[in-house]
């Protein structure tokens, strides 16, 4: 090429859609390494159909070894990557079969693979399937289109070169750069072999390190810095692959990658990114963050301009977290804010100084764990610390953070990025309550971060008295941490109702509304409010006549609320003296506590699964009889029904043998678990008969579903009440949470001595509506005829036979519901702590005539809606009554 001569560009590039679907944004990827566009840019197609189509001519350069990803290159050197749903490698080739072979030249439409669509759907965690131009391809996006319906053959998108070749990459700037050569082997840690996610992490590790690094295996080589050549390596899970590098930064280079390759560092690469129920840990549904240079995400969830500030009488609507009234004065919380270094002090300074930030951290989370029980606030807090502690472990934070400081970055600033990164996914999920775990990741890096500067905590900020606590989003230790004596309310721009800081805020009784949206953050301290967290309403500076009426209705809450909690000490009656039991459903010692000095008559359900979960082998003999009897003593001889197991579904235990299930929620759960696994249920049952006095004490079954279940369970009791020499027999009940049981009721009451009703499951068996799904969430009422009827059936059966039945699942917590239910035959209500003296008061206002004809008129009335508004005109409530 003579001098001045234009180098020669690629030609632009049309590409079709490869398969039909629905075209969206690629940040709809449910996938760090897709959506952070760690690989390359595109768009994401979610498939109608089971076939995959070549988008443009071209070579098939890469077919992954389990044929659920392809890489296509045009003659110009542009890779385009398909991969057909997400996490689908974990199938090992199960369900595709592929129709074109590496190395062969495909023309724009051609056949590549077929797949089975409808076992994709049941096994893997999304079918978004990324269509994506690779980073390293020397093509731009032009011109895409999403957000529409698309058929093979459709355009998809305009590329052009963007100055650059797909053989840049092999002769990048480092691969000139002097330096000494070094040469490491390194085993390959990925369970499923270097395939995309495996290479994205492997190329972005090595990103701003000026070094040529090559992986080597059985005689191939790949540049480090191409993602198809390293798919194109065909490592698998345990080769020992060999990384040389040359340059200034190569030592760094062959640590950072020789760090990703790692058991520790792979084993983060691997698993679902899901949502719902069946979701892992929160920090598991974060992709490792190693080197997501796309995280710059603030650490504010919400990107608030600036607004206006409200005029005095404006109202702001936000979502109810904690209920209540409050009047005071606007006061700005604002996050610390700590500055990070981005380059490090040598490898082993800053790892030692991680590890020594965590350590502390992890000391002072473990005295807040261990605090839980000292009130209600104190004892959310506890259980808050509890779940930073798993947080603080996370294998996926501590592999990113420790790659990143591999690579040359200070402690602080790969932490943040790990942390920043991992709440960037969380806050791309669709389940609100996912997102709204993004505020827990925050917290702990701040918590890091002022431990790596050398401060124990954040300062507290010296509140005013009657403060309304104004902020973008609050962090639960910001939170802890207030003067709760001077805190009136809580008002955030941003968050939700089901987030850390909400469930504090309830526990601690502190009226707060979020998602007030940015023009709350525009307010002056001091600005005079009235927040009403029963109307979802923050209003700002108001008149007079309205702040005199909030402190009339203040003083009368407070009136009502002692004049309740003092009723609720005396045994519940309607109004015509029918006596009815109002029962806790309790988890712990602490909570059996505060259930009796909220008017409990006992507890209707101790959820046993405490002792058995976040563990590695199940609680022994002594240790269950143990915290059986803490909790009995606690009771104060009241009655102790406890409930056996409850596992599987949506309570996974590591450590018991359970087979993979395609619907948990159907599978081994509940009794079936504990027949399945005798040598535990033999344990748990022995404990309990250990209970002094035994007399205090019932058992309940879970999840049964025929007499069959019960009758093995009163079997093994007798042969081990007579090993134990137990003079006394203990009463079995059986839950009602299926419709089988519920139909079946009257034959279950021959074999079981009372019934006890649990309406979360009920209610999504009845409406085959996953009670974990959040879009299905407004729809799952427990109030609906259908469910109500099959409360009526086992009401009715157990009646038959003279026994007593109870409803302990969430519905017994709504006073709403408690007219409806004793009028449908409920002897017995055992609920939430908290709700106790307000059920019984809605009890001593009705009588028993007056409860069944409200609910013979729930029966007929055709939705959950008309039953609602039944009840709230039979209690007087206006609508008021929180769901």
């Amino acid at each position: 090429m003579s001098a001045g001569t234009t180098p020669l560009q690629p030609p632009a590039i049309a590409l079709l859609a490869p398969l039909a679907g629905w075209s969206a944004p690629l940040d709809e990827a449910p996938d760090a390494v897709f959506a952070g566009r760690m690989l390359g840019d595109g768009v994401a197609i979610d498939p109608t159909s089971g076939t995959l189509h070549a988008p443009c001519d071209g070579e098939l350069v890469v077919l992954a070894a389990s044929r659920h990803a392809v890489t296509l290159r045009t003659t110009g050197g542009c890779q385009i990557l398909m991969h057909v749903g997400i996490d689908t490698v974990n199938l090992g080739g199960e369900g595709f079969t592929a129709v074109a072979t590496p190395g062969a030249r495909v023309r724009s439409g051609e056949l590549l693979l077929r797949f089975d669509l409808d076992l994709l759907a049941r096994r893997v965690p999304s079918l978004l399937t990324p269509v994506i131009v690779t980073a390293e391809s020397g093509f731009r996006i032009v011109r895409r289109i999403v957000g529409s319906e698309v058929r093979v053959g459709d355009p998809l998108m305009d590329l052009a070169p963007d100055g650059s070749s797909a053989a840049a990459v092999a002769a990048s700037p480092a691969a000139a750069a002097p330096g000494q050569g070094v040469l490491r082997r390194a085993s390959v840690g990925f369970e499923h072999g270097i395939h995309a996610r495996p290479a994205a992490l492997l190329t972005a590790a090595l990103r701003n390190l000026a070094a040529d690094v090559r992986l080597a295996l059985r005689g191939r080589e790949a540049n480090a810095r191409s993602t198809v050549a390293l798919m194109a390596l065909g490592a698998q899970h345990g080769d020992e692959v060999e990384i040389r590098a040359t340059g200034p930064d190569a030592a760094l280079a062959v640590s950072a990658l020789a760090a990703v390759l790692g058991t520790e560092a792979a084993a983060s690469a691997k698993g679902a990114v899901t949502t719902g129920k069946h979701a892992q840990p929160v920090a598991a549904q974060a992709r490792p963050a190693a080197a997501m240079a796309a995280a710059t995400t603030p650490a504010g969830a919400a990107d608030f301009g600036s607004v206006a500030a409200p005029a005095p009488g404006d109202g702001l609507p936000g979502v109810i977290a904690s209920r209540g009234l409050a009047i005071g004065r606007a006061f700005h919380l604002r996050r610390p804010e700590i500055a990070v270094a981005e380059s490090g002090a040598g490898v082993a300074h800053e790892t030692a100084a991680f590890e020594g930030a965590r350590a502390v951290v992890r000391a002072r989370l473990e005295r807040g764990a261990a605090a839980a029980g000292e009130g209600a606030g104190a004892r959310a807090a506890g259980e808050i610390a509890a779940a930073h502690l798993e947080l603080l472990e996370d294998p996926e934070l501590l592999a990113a953070a420790r790659v990143s400081i591999a690579a040359g970055r200070s402690a602080g600033f790969a932490w943040r990025e790990a942390v920043r990164a991992a709440a960037a996914q969380l806050r791309a999920l669709t389940d609100p309550r996912l997102r709204e775990r993004v505020d827990d990741l925050l917290d702990l890096e701040t918590q890091v971060l002022l431990s790596l500067a050398g401060a124990a905590t954040a300062a507290a900020p010296e509140l005013p008295e009657n403060s309304i606590v104004i902020a973008r989003e609050l962090l639960p230790s910001q939170l802890v941490a207030l003067d709760a004596a001077r805190v009136a309310g809580l008002a955030t721009a941003a968050g939700g109702a089901t987030s850390h800081v909400s469930i504090i805020a309830a526990a601690m009784e502190i009226p707060a509304l979020v998602a007030l949206g940015p023009a709350v953050l525009a307010l002056r301290d001091g600005t005079p409010l009235v927040l009403d967290a029963e109307r979802g309403v923050l209003e700002v500076e108001p008149a007079a006549p309205r702040v005199n009426a909030a402190r009339a209705a203040l003083a009368a809450r407070r009136e009502q609320a002692a004049a309740q909690r003092a009723a609720a000490q005396r045994e519940c009656r309607t109004a015509d003296g029918t006596r009815i039991e109002v029962f806790a459903n309790v988890g712990s010692a602490a909570e059996a506590t505060a259930a009796v000095r909220n008017g409990a008559e006992g507890c209707g359900l101790l959820r046993t699964e405490f002792l058995f979960l976040e563990r590695d082998s199940a609680p022994d003999e002594a240790e269950q009889r143990a915290a059986y009897q803490k909790i009995a003593d606690a009771l104060g001889g009241r009655p102790l029904t406890i409930r056996t197991l409850d596992a599987g579904g949506d309570k996974p235990i590591a450590y018991l043998p359970q087979p993979r299930e395609e619907n948990p929620a159907l599978g081994l759960r509940g009794v079936r678990t504990s027949l399945a696994n005798p040598a535990l249920l033999r344990t748990q049952l022995r404990a309990i008969l250990g209970v002094r006095p035994l007399e205090q004490c019932r058992i309940l079954l879970p999840m049964i579903t025929d007499a069959a279940e019960v009758a093995a369970v009163r079997a093994l009791l007798a042969e081990l009440r007579a090993e134990l020499s137990v003079p006394h027999a203990i009463a079995v009940g059986v839950m009602i949470e299926t419709p089988a049981s519920a139909v079946l009721a009257d034959r279950l009451v021959a074999d079981a001595d009372f019934l006890s009703i649990g309406t979360n499951d009920l209610t999504q068996y009845t409406l085959a509506m996953d009670r974990g799904h959040p879009l299905l969430a407004s729809r799952l009422d427990a109030l609906h005829p259908a469910v109500l009827r099959l409360i009526e059936t086992a009401a009715r059966a157990a009646a038959s036979s003279g026994r007593m039945v109870a409803v302990c699942g969430g519905l017994a917590s709504e006073p709403l519901a408690a007219p409806l239910l004793v009028g449908l035959g409920v002897h017995e209500l055992s609920a939430v702590a908290a709700v106790i003296p307000e059920l019984k008061a809605y009890l001593s206002r009705m009588t028993l005539a007056g409860c069944r004809a409200l609910a013979q008129q729930a029966l007929a009335a055709d939705d959950a809606a008309a039953v609602r508004a039944l009840a709230r005109r039979a209690l007087g409530e206006g609508g008021g009554v929180p769901r």
